[in-house]
């Protein structure tokens, strides 16, 4: 039996960005104590956190504090450095694991693990930066470029960001291009798939092997960005559910605790059939999941706090027949000239099946993610043209 961490215990964070805004949201809600480490002193989380520590993520006196301090840490994001989580590790329970963050934040160590644990994933090639030209597998690569590849870096890349194309043709000589276009750092090509859709499965677990999945949603994205997901995926009952088992089945093969997000590409293969293939791991509460806050039984931040500490996970249960999710980028906040605006919020306040989620950033960035807009419908399909009108009225 895994012991209980009941309230006033103290959470401690690592990561203070707007995933950790709501995880720490609800762990106050639940009498919780929280601490949080982030260099930014206006990052979203340390202005609600009870306690921020400002100093960067290896500071070994910040980390010293926390242990101290926290009787759990948690991340809200996969790129901690892997000293700080071990060395955390070492007197306080961490939890999603380090060894699981670790693969998770690594693109090549976390293909390798899928491949060695059975989970079906796209043709890729690994290449290290320190392959030369003369080293790089003619034929393997050859074989990637059918339709065309991308080159993603190993670490770091999100939001489209650490990603360079390869047309079809574009052989060797256009993954070196990639290569070097990305810094000449390790990387992961993959192949071009023929994609129909994209959809990602959250799993909470605890570390007593308790798991609970939220019904599967369905993304769409822009410029490499999550734009909109929709709840239900209208993929159909059968991918669905072989969606939730292979996310729960990753969970297991981690040993991981806490939320995890599976994103999963919907592909046609050569019999025109429908098959999953694993596109990436991400060891924490994930912007798919957004709409839990407003349309389940239990939103995933809470469910966070839920895994990490032990407790009884809770319903997940869709509390409206569809729900859709838009993103609020920074762009919005910028008219076609470049010239600074103020989005009008009043449509998407004074509908009754919207909510609306600011993150309380200082400044807004094109390609920023500022907020999210919730709304609830009938079925997908008018959850998602609703969600779409209310943020285009916000710029009218």
């Amino acid at each position: 039996m895994v012991p209980v961490l009941a309230p006033p215990a103290t959470i401690g964070m690592l990561g203070g960005g707007q995933l950790g805004r709501y995880a720490l949201m609800a762990a106050a809600s639940m009498g919780y104590r929280t601490v949080v480490l982030d260099p930014d002193p206006s990052a979203p989380a340390g202005v609600i956190s009870g306690e921020h520590l400002v100093a960067a993520y290896d500071d070994e006196s910040a980390l010293r504090r926390l242990q101290l301090d926290a009787d759990v840490v948690t991340t809200e994001f996969e790129n901690p450095p892997a000293t700080s989580l071990d060395l955390l590790a070492g007197v306080v329970p961490v939890f999603p694991r380090p060894s699981a963050v670790a693969i998770a934040q690594d693109r090549i160590a976390e293909k390798s693990f899928l491949v060695e644990n059975g989970f079906p994933v796209g043709p890729h090639l690994a290449i290290r930066a320190d392959s030369s030209g003369a080293a790089v597998d003619d034929a393997a690569i050859a074989s990637l470029l059918t339709d065309g590849a991308i080159v993603k870096t190993a670490r770091l890349g999100y939001d489209g960001k650490g990603q360079a194309p390869v047309e079809a043709g574009g052989g060797v000589a256009g993954v070196l291009a990639g290569i070097a276009e990305l810094g000449g750092v390790d990387v992961v090509v993959e192949a071009r798939l023929r994609l129909r859709t994209e959809v990602s499965v959250l799993v909470a677990r605890t570390a007593d092997g308790a798991e609970a999945t939220w019904p599967v949603s369905e993304n769409a994205h822009a410029g490499g960005i999550l734009d909109v997901s929709v709840v239900p995926a209208t993929v159909g009952p059968e991918l669905t559910d072989r969606a939730t088992g292979l996310a729960m089945a990753i969970a297991d093969a981690l040993d991981y605790v806490g939320v995890l997000a599976v994103e999963m590409f919907v592909v046609d293969d050569d019999l025109g059939e429908h098959t999953l293939l694993i596109n990436e791991l991400a060891p924490r509460p994930h912007n798919s999941g957004h709409w839990t806050l407003d349309a389940a039984a239990t939103n995933q931040f809470e469910q966070q706090i839920r895994a990490v500490c032990g407790l009884p996970l809770g319903a997940t249960d869709l509390t409206a027949p569809a729900v859709a999710m838009v993103n609020l980028l920074g762009d919005l906040w910028f008219d076609t000239d470049g010239r600074r605006r103020s989005p009008d919020w009043a449509a998407a306040l004074e509908s009754p099946h919207a909510w609306l989620h600011l993150y309380g950033k200082a400044e807004p960035r094109p390609g920023r993610k500022m907020g999210h807009l919730t709304v609830v419908a009938d079925d997908a399909i008018a959850a998602r043209a609703r969600a779409l009108a209310l943020r285009a009225a916000a710029v009218r």
